[in-house]
């Protein structure tokens, strides 16, 4: 299971589980609900920050692969973003 966040426009994170969808091996893509609040004050050290500013959105998915194919997963995704500025963050669990 490869867990990743990204961060930019919700048409990056489309072409990103288009992606990952079209990689061998890959048995499932699922975007995950964001189910944190985001209760920022306005004079947050976070204020302005790029998941504050219109436009910009943080997005969770998990993918299913077979353990031989992890690195084409994350090569894929790296590739992706790259391509359309998105910022990826591989994590253990959300």
């Amino acid at each position: 299971m490869i867990r990743l966040r990204a961060t930019g426009p919700r048409t990056a994170f489309d072409a990103l589980l288009a992606a990952l969808h079209g990689v061998d091996g890959v048995e499932r893509v699922e975007e995950l609900a964001d189910l944190m609040p985001h209760m920022d004050d306005d004079d947050s050290s976070s204020a302005g920050l790029s998941d504050d500013v219109g436009g910009v959105d943080v997005h969770a998915v998990e993918v299913e692969a077979t353990s031989s194919r992890a690195d084409s997963v994350r090569a894929a995704a790296d590739d992706v973003a790259g391509r359309y500025g998105l910022v990826l963050e591989y994590v253990d669990d959300f």
